[in-house]
């Protein structure tokens, strides 16, 4: 029987609480979880994707040291199509986040185009946790701009790199 590998893509900048809650809970949904960071085109990232992939594999690697259960979760950057990156990875999955019924209209578009480009990938949402559902990344950044006081939406690491 093959390997039930879960990739969770995003930009991830920064990383969220909301971010590591889909990762902590993703994790037991495969064999495998790759957290994909991608370097997207259309996004005027804060940080760059070596800065964003860094952050990601840190908090990665507290979530492995507390999870000594099945394989540790990888990370890696990804730049393309992610339906090329999930073939290139043998992914059966692709896994998001959902807050609001606004993320879903987004991200079942972005579904449909993955299934048509590769008819074998399925589309997993997980909801956000309830204490979650407000945060979204481009908040977190434009907060930030203005204050440092961003640590109950993303941990430390993220927080202090770039003001």
């Amino acid at each position: 029987m093959s390997q039930k590998v879960i990739i969770y893509p995003g930009t991830f900048d920064p990383l969220t609480y909301g971010h590591i809650d889909i990762i902590e809970r993703g994790a037991r949904l495969g064999d495998q979880l790759i957290v994909a960071v991608s370097l997207n085109l259309g996004k005027q990232p804060l940080f760059s994707i070596e800065e964003r992939t860094e952050l990601v594999k840190a908090e990665v690697a507290r979530i492995n040291d507390a999870n000594k259960t099945g394989l540790p979760v990888l990370v890696k950057s990804f730049s393309g199509l992610l339906t090329d990156f999930a073939t290139q990875q043998g992914a059966t999955s692709i896994l998001r986040g959902l807050r609001a019924v606004a993320d879903f209209e987004y991200e079942f578009q972005m579904a449909s185009i993955n299934k048509r480009l590769h008819g074998e990938l399925e589309t997993m949402f997980l909801m956000a946790a309830e204490q979650q559902h407000f945060v979204a990344s481009r908040f977190v950044k434009e907060v930030a701009v203005f204050t440092e006081h961003v640590e109950n939406q993303t941990n430390h690491n993220c927080a202090g790199n770039k003001n």
